[in-house]
């Protein structure tokens, strides 16, 4: 099992920045890949940046140029630094962390942060 947990969202104006965290624990050696998604109200979830564990990093386009995910493998803690936020990025934000076991893939996710962007 992995337990994922997050903070850092909040309400900020547009055009401003928040950096979200999220610390994996637990049978976390098997982990390929971390990222971030988010939920706006009445949309579905929506990938919104994912790293693996070689590094390689990809966004939705829509955040692109604005959001970075980054990764402290020594505090098993990965990163989205959020810059320009637009309201559009208001969602709740959820850690996710894929486990390959086996051959078998394994979601888990965070209990997800509240972003609101807004004047």
């Amino acid at each position: 099992q992995v337990q994922l947990v997050e903070s850092g969202g909040g309400l900020v104006q547009p055009g401003g920045s928040l950096r979200l965290s999220c610390t994996a624990s637990g049978s976390i050696f098997s982990i390929t890949a971390m990222g971030w998604y988010r939920q706006a109200p009445g949309k579905q979830r929506e990938l919104a940046a994912v790293i693996t564990n070689g590094g390689s990093t990809n966004y939705v386009d829509s955040v692109k140029g604005r959001f970075t995910i980054s990764r402290d493998n020594a505090k098993n803690t990965v990163y989205l630094q959020m810059n320009s936020l637009k309201p559009e990025d208001t969602a709740v934000y959820y850690c996710n962390a894929v486990r390959v076991v086996g051959g078998s893939v394994f979601d888990y996710w965070g209990q997800g942060t509240q972003v609101t962007v807004s004047s």
